[in-house]
């Protein structure tokens, strides 16, 4: 019976002495913080669109008005020769611009469609997307395959809380 009493203060020690230090907390976001998201393309009659998501994963509110900066891109990141219209499209009405202070956590969409048409010229595929929601900001680069056919050019729809029915 002696040893039991030998035994039980060196277990809770040895149990005490392996606990650990709590991982340090991650890292609070930045303030001014943005992440985008696109959803699957929707093909019709030989359209295409998708919607865009911003979504304000900083701390602050985040001014966005009017409509995403957009450019194609090839399959080397190159910026392609590709015209942006603003405004609906057979895909998609445009509520029109707006000025919006998103708040943390709070999304807003918007809707890139394009036209597979060919007739006479290059075929154009994109590859990928670059992505501001206003000027001044680093674009973000979205893997977005953009089937142009000859057309040359993807309308975006304003950004907006919700989709214009």
């Amino acid at each position: 019976m002696g040893g039991f009493r030998f035994v039980l203060p060196v277990l809770l020690f040895s149990v005490a002495a392996c606990s650990s230090p709590a991982p340090p907390p991650p890292p609070a976001p930045p303030a001014d913080c943005a992440r985008y998201e696109s959803g699957p393309v929707e093909p019709a009659l030989g359209h295409r669109a998708f919607v865009l998501t911003l979504t304000n994963c900083g701390t602050a509110a985040r001014a966005v008005s009017g409509y995403p900066d957009v450019q194609v891109l090839g399959p080397e990141g190159e910026v392609l020769d590709v015209r942006v219209e603003r405004g609906s499209s057979y895909m998609a009405i445009d509520p029109g611009p707006g000025t919006f202070a998103l708040a943390p956590g709070k999304s807003l969409v918007t809707v890139v469609s394009w036209a597979n048409t060919v007739t006479d010229g290059e075929i154009v595929t994109g590859s990928a997307l670059a992505v501001a929601s206003k000027p001044g900001e680093a674009p973000r680069q979205l893997p977005v395959e953009t089937d142009l056919g000859t057309t040359g050019e993807i309308t975006v729809t304003a950004w907006a809380p919700e989709l214009a029915r």
